[in-house]
């Protein structure tokens, strides 16, 4: 347990809430495409596939970063990344939201998935080190219900005020936003606290730190975490990131507000789920159980999405409601690897492992949309194209695929019982 006075307890709180509020921002950042889908289409004229680079390029960028901010928050420290995390990404958002065409907003949207790229790593490394490890997942979990709220304000209320006000003006504020969280985190944010049982800072050592990345890539309790983490994590990404609200409404007949509410309760279940399901995990001592029972949940309620079946409101709000819940067991997958690497690789190994589930968005997003492309018979609505229900199968498939691998990959976790367990493996080895 660490031996802390009083002034870094509370330190490590005020510094933990400023985080989480930049994780509601980049949570916000990630999604906001899904609630403004029709919007985007009709601002740049563009097709199912473009839109779905245009939102893509967030998760590419996202996807390059995760090793080097993992190499990063375990030499610099989470506070200079975040700060300059912050200032990248609200420049980014600011040029979004008044980019003329799509080759602007493209480089906007780059410059968000970079600037926001570093935070989540960064605020894991903050709890692995201000925290005692066995209120790892828990603390995890809350910071994903708050991060969350970004997601739910990317939903219907994005929606809603992008139709009273305008789309652009919601993400210059943003933008603004996240100047001021940047420098608070500089004022704020420390990255260790001095007490002699925190985990040793990792030196800057070329060498060394490719031996690290290595060393977590190499062990082979570290994949299991990835795969699910890919799997589940990649399809919330892929659909929840872009295509729900279109899908609702042209599937299923909805109105937009009622299409946005659906996308804001499967982000509300996802952020009560993560707090729930980690607070479940580290109360059993088991991680794995958890993470197989929501993934096969999950890839169940995809497989209902797929058959395109029209269901009273009532049972598709659960549904939604379940769907969110179910997804937040890959949140799991943070702890599992983590507890199976070195604890000073702790923000390697997490960044390794979140680092699938970002390349799955970022390939199936475009991937989706020339699909439903193939599809399209021309139908055009407000300057947003239209797709049956059959164009949408060929997207959602691949949805579902990703979905029932990462369930299956759930059986080969390696069961932690929520503790390091790195030097009994190395020694087992």
């Amino acid at each position: 347990m660490l031996n802390l006075n009083p002034a870094q307890r509370r330190r490590r709180w005020l510094a933990l809430g400023v985080v989480a509020l930049a994780y509601v921002l980049s949570f916000f950042q990630r999604f906001a495409p899904a609630g403004i889908a029709q919007d985007l289409a009709a601002s740049f004229q563009t097709s199912a596939a473009s839109l779905g680079v245009l939102a893509a390029t967030y998760f590419y960028v996202y996807t390059v970063m995760q090793v080097p901010t993992g190499m990063l928050a375990d030499t610099l420290g989470p506070r200079r990344i975040l700060m300059l995390g912050g200032v990248i990404g609200g420049a980014g958002s600011v040029l979004f939201g008044m980019a003329p065409t799509l080759d602007i907003a493209l480089v906007g949207r780059t410059l968000i998935g970079l600037g926001v790229s570093v935070t989540f790593i960064a605020m894991l490394k903050l709890i692995a080190v201000w925290f005692e490890e066995n209120r790892f997942a828990t603390l995890v979990g809350v910071c994903m219900l708050i991060g969350n709220l970004g997601s739910v304000l990317a939903g219907a209320p994005l929606s809603a005020l992008a139709q009273a006000t305008g789309w652009r003006g919601v993400f210059v504020g943003v933008g603004a936003l996240s100047l001021l969280l940047a420098a608070a985190c500089w004022f704020i944010v420390r990255d260790r606290p001095d007490a002699p049982e925190a985990a040793p800072a990792v030196k800057f050592d070329r060498t060394a730190l490719f031996g690290a990345l290595l060393s977590v890539i190499r062990n082979r309790a570290t994949w299991p975490a990835i795969l699910v983490n890919t799997g589940t994590c990649g399809a919330f990404f892929t659909f929840a990131g872009l295509w729900t609200v279109p899908y609702l409404m042209q599937v299923h007949g909805m109105s937009r507000p009622v299409a946005a509410t659906h996308l804001s309760l499967w982000f509300g279940g996802f952020a009560v789920g993560c707090l729930l399901l980690g607070t479940l995990s580290d109360r059993l001592g088991r991680r794995k159980p958890v993470i197989i029972a929501t993934t096969h949940v999950f890839a169940a309620v995809w497989a209902i999405l797929l058959a395109g079946v029209s269901l009273p409101a009532s049972m598709s709000y659960v549904l939604f409601a379940l769907l969110g819940v179910s997804t937040a067991g890959f949140s799991l997958t943070w702890a599992c690897a983590k507890e199976v690497n070195p604890p000073m690789l702790s923000g390697m190994s997490t960044s390794v492992t979140n680092m699938g589930s970002f390349l799955a968005a970022a390939l199936l997003q475009p991937l989706v949309g020339w699909l439903m492309d193939q599809g399209w018979h021309g139908e055009m609505v407000g300057g947003a194209r239209v797709y049956d229900l059959a164009a949408w199968r060929h997207g959602l498939s691949v949805v579902l695929a990703c979905a029932v691998t990462g369930a299956a990959c759930s059986w080969w976790i390696v069961e932690t019982r929520c503790r390091n367990i790195w030097h009994s493996l190395k020694t087992a080895a």
